[in-house]
């Protein structure tokens, strides 16, 4: 790989920072695990002090309004989820200064396949309120067992003293709790000493991050850089560095690990890295949802087309688990509704700049690639009735962009689900996530085949009904892709991270929502009080809800309750 070598002072900084972690190593090998969740905790209060200017930072770099309710994404993706994790992480930690199991607690079940499934949400009495009608659960590989569930949880903190050395972490452009999630797992699960590189894309955030992991800073396991590619690949070939963890695409992936042009190919087909050293990641993919035929009401209908543009839209479309194919059947006869809806739910979104470096290269790529692929409003692009013979490249290459496709497959419920799952799992590139969405008559008529045809996806992440984003912002849920993958076939990426219960070894995550939010869905018998998620691009008071959601992961009570259902219903 040719790569133009960093300034001297940038070389001089990280090699001051690798050996600061170096000797950091031994410090965290002395921490005990009451040490560990009091900087933790630390890492939390900070978090919370600083969300505000965590925000500002976020929306300021995406370009977004002061006053757009697309704010409230970053107070959901950013702040939020660190505080969840930190705290769902610390009752881990203490369970194991107890001589318990994480998972003690969480109800077991079982999947198809014989496979243990922990119930991961809800958990308390403030998630059953909060996310009403949301679950989540983890399911093991078939042959674990719950006691070695049991026993492995709590990886690397099962072993405070037993370092994994330093290692690297490559920060995330576009969502903004990636890189703390991401240092805080190999940190905690790992027992490895963080440098943490940023994406350009992001060092408008470096002094919010520099005060929220100040913490861990000023132990001394943790250290944050800056720079371009040229910083990257010198940190991650840098002899101190044992690890390195990305979160990027397959493309960026291989890049680092086997370089660039015919000779990084040559290495990669001869499986000769230029990395030799472990690499774990999170990879994005094309992720399709699944929309299985039923009889819905109009209201369904639109419903649920805001809902799947809400997939591909939110964040402006540079998710790694942005829905990019639409999978519906031919032979529905609401088709051609939906998918009206669904143009007008693309096209009502709020306008966003696209903020993300490449992304007009990207639609422009689409365009040419499907000559009749519609323009819609705010610079989107909705390519429909993909030819299922040859669909071309709309299922292989992900746009990471605001690019939406439409693949047609025939049946009624059964056989259409059966083939749009071969098709997911054939003829898809990634294994990040995948969204299932069917209405109750038809999830009831489906029976034990639904959990079958999940069973037989092959994805880090199932949702049905509700976004596979709602795994991402689950601490108590792993979150990668299906397991597997190898350094010359990476897909979605190797391992996972959140996974705040530290389970060890586990395959995917199913998460499940309601069809129909409230109060529609108490008309329809379906005993549902949350009302639209304000993850939806269409939620009108996302900004406020979000801001209060954050307050209230900070510090749960009833009395932050009342407005922030308010803020919710109002939205």
């Amino acid at each position: 790989m040719t790569t133009t070598a960093p300034a001297t002072d940038d070389t001089w900084a990280i090699d001051r920072a690798v050996d600061d972690l170096a000797r950091g190593e031994a410090v965290w090998a002395s921490c005990g695990l009451d040490r560990r969740r009091a900087l933790l905790e630390q890492v939390g209060a900070a978090t919370a002090e600083h969300a505000g200017a965590w925000v500002r930072a976020a929306t300021a770099y995406k370009r977004l309004p002061d006053d757009s309710p697309l704010a409230g994404e970053e107070w959901i993706t950013g702040p939020y989820p660190v505080l969840t994790s930190v705290g769902a992480l610390a009752a881990s930690i203490g369970a194991l200064a107890e001589g318990r199991s994480p998972v003690d607690g969480f109800p077991v079940g079982r999947a198809p396949g014989g496979r243990v499934a922990l119930s991961v949400l809800p958990h308390g009495v403030f998630d059953r309120l909060l996310l009403n009608g949301f679950s989540a659960e983890v399911w093991m590989p078939p042959g674990v067992t719950q006691e070695t569930v049991r026993a492995r949880a709590g990886l690397g903190l099962r072993r405070p003293a037993e370092t994994g050395g330093v290692g690297v972490v490559l920060g995330a452009g576009n969502i903004t709790s990636i890189p703390i999630l991401d240092v805080l797992y190999e940190l905690y699960a790992h027992n490895r000493v963080v440098a943490l590189k940023l994406n350009p894309v992001t060092d408008g955030l470096l002094d919010v991050f520099s005060r929220v992991l100040a913490p861990l800073v000023d132990a001394g396991v943790v250290r944050i850089l800056t720079g371009g590619a040229d910083v990257g690949a010198y940190l991650v070939h840098h002899p101190r560095v044992g690890h390195v963890h990305m979160t990027g695409s397959a493309a960026t992936h291989d890049a680092i690990v086997f370089g660039t042009g015919p000779e990084g190919a040559a290495r990669k087909a001869a499986g000769t890295p230029l990395l030799e050293k472990p690499v774990t990641s999170e990879l994005g993919g094309v992720s399709p949802t699944i929309v299985v035929p039923g009889d819905w009401t109009d209201a369904d209908l639109r419903y649920q087309a805001e809902h799947v543009a809400t997939q591909r839209l939110h964040n402006g479309g540079y998710n790694c688990v942005a829905s990019q194919v639409v999978v519906v059947s031919s032979d529905w006869p609401l088709k051609d509704r939906f998918l009206a809806h669904l143009r007008a739910a693309l096209s009502a979104a709020p306008a966003r700049p696209a903020y993300y470096p490449g992304s007009d290269d990207r639609v422009a790529q689409a365009l040419g690639a499907y000559p009749g692929a519609e323009s819609v409003d705010g610079g989107r692009v909705l390519i429909g009735n993909l030819d299922p013979a040859a669909p071309g490249p709309a299922l292989t290459t992900e746009y990471f962009a605001p690019v939406l496709a439409v693949l047609e497959l025939p049946g009624a419920a059964r056989p259409f689900l059966d083939e749009a799952v071969r098709t997911a799992n054939e003829e898809f590139a990634g294994t990040l996530g995948v969204n299932l969405i069917a209405d109750p008559r038809t999830v009831a008529a489906l029976g034990p085949a639904l959990d079958q045809a999940i069973a037989r996806l092959r994805y880090g992440t199932i949702g049905v009904n509700a976004w596979t984003g709602v795994g991402y912002l689950t601490a108590t849920a792993p979150w990668g892709a299906f397991p597997g993958h190898t350094l010359d076939d990476v897909q979605s990426g190797i391992g996972v991270v959140h996974n705040a219960l530290l389970l060890d070894g586990p395959e995917r995550t199913v998460v499940r929502g309601p069809f129909r939010p409230a109060p529609r869905a108490l008309l329809h018998g379906q005993p549902v009080m949350s009302p639209k998620p304000p993850w939806f691009v269409s939620h009108r008071t996302a900004a406020t809800t979000g801001r209060l959601l954050a307050g209230f992961a900070a510090a749960p009570r009833w009395s932050a309750l009342p407005a922030l259902f308010a803020s919710a219903l109002r939205g």
